[in-house]
């Protein structure tokens, strides 16, 4: 049964993040292997992440590759070289988008369908499932409703439902953006977005009227989905992802410990379910995500349609407010407020004269006295009225700059005498029990109670192992040495150890249904992302009768979607004609509108029944070379 078990899903830049965010109490660390991740910045050596899979192993937590590109036919046959390399290195599944790779001979591992692959619908979840998937990674758009009839249509044996929980949103559904391919060259499929929805636009209706002006309208809010686990596991989630393959060790820290610290909470309550992996994590900090970067918050449309998704102000990470400038000197100011600042923050600001603008300015402070501030350099453009915001917080920086965490597995010792010495038994919280032995001659100690509080001493000395001790059971006092207890107890850690990674269980891989099940659809446009022959005759195998090539191809002429998005910019301005009376009275459809950046004009259409907007636009670079 794995309905019962919750995971904790860590991101890492780097096998280091990783095992810190193991040690903070992630079940499960994904990371982006030498090659064929959607971060191309974010890849590691093989090596490297069989070092983070031999420290998570100690906990019988997971490591997972993002192997999320989609590929050209030249690849595929290394790609599927490199999947046997992270086998061997201890990898304990693949995220894949490319269902090219599931026509090749990949190791037995379990494969995990990417958000990449977009999953929206039961239909494509069901299928995914039955194709062989074990772990379908939900799209970010989909509402607490979607994603039971996701789990409705599925088998929570056969595979789980995975959502991401924090961090950055993309603002296309996932896998249907091509505007970085068709600006720049550089595909998002293909793990080299230029992100084109972090610019600023001036939006224009469809008479030329300016709605809003040089603002970041397809930039959205942060993911926070704090409020709503308990939501989310009675959708169906065993899984809550935090995004940030890209971000720093303080992030990961933060986030991880906020929400282990989060379900561990839950699980308490609601003791039918349990933590995917071993060991309970000590924090020595109080987790803060507003401390670490992020861009506000916004649960997205868990529950429901909101207006306030967008950061359109800035997609920047301007930090927590601290106070208002109510003084300015020659080298210091003065603000309001009650935000303890301390030496070494940094703080940022909008510039009054440039008002509305992305262009954060910012500074580090030097001293602080009360609430006089005098900053390493004074900015010239500081004025009276600024509101200032805290981006670094350094007393809680050097928080997580040191150990920040300490995770053990829980043990009860029992010692008793055997015929020839001292017998240990050790049995860790998952149940799995070693026994050692210690030969030796026993004699009655003098003074028992002195005796029995030494002999739990040393055997409670685990040290920097990754265990604890939860109880210690000593059948009768002895005199025995202060050497033969450490040679028993970590003769015992040892035995434990070796025994735990034999039984450590092991993500088998999934059968497909056969015969192959069919297709949703009959027909895939560019949008279903093939671009190799593998992936062709996958989804030949499966019923579809027509199929386009991926846009990465080039040969897509003439405006097309480049993006397909939830996000409506007529919702947010109000003027949606599904939202207004008066306009659906009328019969006043939606008409098109413009953003502008530059030189550059995009269509924005509005599918009012699916309540999806489309941003229009041609290829206009071919790809960078390899």
């Amino acid at each position: 049964m794995t309905n019962h078990r919750l995971e904790l899903l860590a991101p890492a830049r780097d096998a280091a993040i990783g095992i810190e965010a193991v040690r903070h109490g992630a079940d499960a660390v994904y990371i982006g292997g030498p090659a064929f991740g959607a971060r191309a910045g974010a890849g590691n050596a093989v090596v490297d992440i069989a070092r983070l899979a031999t420290c998570a192993h100690r906990f019988h937590a997971k490591v997972f590759v993002a192997y999320n590109t989609i590929l050209e036919d030249r690849e595929i046959e290394p790609a599927r070289k490199l999947a046997w390399q992270l086998y061997d290195a201890g990898v304990d599944a693949l995220i894949l988008q490319d269902m090219g790779l599931l026509e090749v001979d990949l190791p037995p591992m379990q494969l995990h369908a990417s958000t990449q692959t977009d999953i929206r619908t039961p239909a494509k979840a069901r299928f995914l499932q039955d194709a062989g998937f074990s772990k379908l990674i939900l799209a970010r758009e989909l509402s607490l409703d979607e994603i039971k009839q996701v789990r409705a249509a599925t088998d929570p044996e056969r595979c789980t439902l995975e959502f991401f929980v924090h961090g950055a949103l993309c603002v296309a559904f996932s896998g249907q953006c091509f505007i970085s391919h068709a600006h720049t060259g550089r595909s998002a499929n293909r793990g080299e977005c230029s992100q084109a929805c972090r610019l600023p636009y001036t939006l224009e209706d469809h008479r030329g009227r300016i709605v809003a002006y040089d603002k970041h309208l397809l930039s959205m809010k942060d993911n926070d989905q704090s409020g709503n686990l308990p939501a989310l596991i009675d959708a169906g989630v065993r899984s809550f992802k935090i995004e940030g393959r890209y971000k720093d060790l303080a992030y990961v820290k933060n986030a991880t410990a906020h929400y282990r610290q989060r379900l561990d909470a839950f699980i308490s309550a609601h003791p039918e379910y349990v933590p995917a992996s071993s060991g309970r994590s000590s924090h020595h900090f109080i987790p803060q995500p507003e401390k670490t970067f992020n861009r506000s918050a916004t649960d997205y449309f868990v529950n429901g349609r909101k207006s306030d998704i967008g950061a359109f102000d800035t997609p920047k990470f301007s930090g927590e407010m601290v106070g208002a400038v109510t003084a300015v000197g020659g080298n210091w100011f003065e603000l309001d407020g009650e935000a303890a600042l301390h030496n070494g923050d940094g703080l940022s600001y909008q510039p009054l004269t440039n008002k509305g603008s992305d262009k954060l300015e910012g500074m580090r402070i030097n001293v602080v006295e009360g609430r006089r501030v005098f900053p390493n350099e004074m900015p010239r453009s500081l004025a009276t009225g600024t509101t200032l915001y805290r981006n670094r917080d350094q007393a809680f920086e050097r928080i997580l700059e040191r150990d920040s965490s300490d995770r053990r597995i829980g043990v009860s010792l029992v010692l008793t005498a055997s015929n020839d010495g001292l017998l240990l038994s050790l049995t860790d919280t998952d149940g799995i029990s070693v026994a050692v032995r210690h030969e030796m001659s026993l004699e009655p100690a003098h003074d028992g109670e002195k005796a029995l509080a030494s002999m739990r001493s040393s055997l409670a000395k685990f040290g920097s192992s990754d265990f604890a001790v939860i109880q210690c059971a000593i059948a009768a006092p002895y005199f025995v040495p202060v050497s033969a207890l450490n040679a028993l107890r970590r003769q015992g850690i040892a035995a434990l150890e070796a025994a735990r990674e034999a039984m450590r269980p092991r993500l088998p891989r999934a059968t497909p249904v056969m015969p192959p099940v069919p297709y949703p659809e009959r027909e895939l446009s560019y949008l279903g992302n093939v671009l190799n022959g593998h992936a062709r005759n996958f989804y030949k195998k499966h019923g579809v009768e027509l199929i386009a090539d991926a846009y990465e191809t080039n040969k897509v002429s003439g405006e097309v979607s480049l993006m397909i998005t939830k996000h409506c910019l007529r919702y947010s301005f109000h003027l949606c004609p599904k939202e207004s009376k008066e306009w659906q009275l009328k019969g006043i459809t939606a008409d098109p509108m413009t953003l502008v950046n530059g030189s550059e004009r995009l269509s924005l259409r509005f599918d009012c029944k699916a309540c999806e907007m489309h941003v229009i636009g041609k290829l206009k670079k071919k790809p960078l070379a390899p």
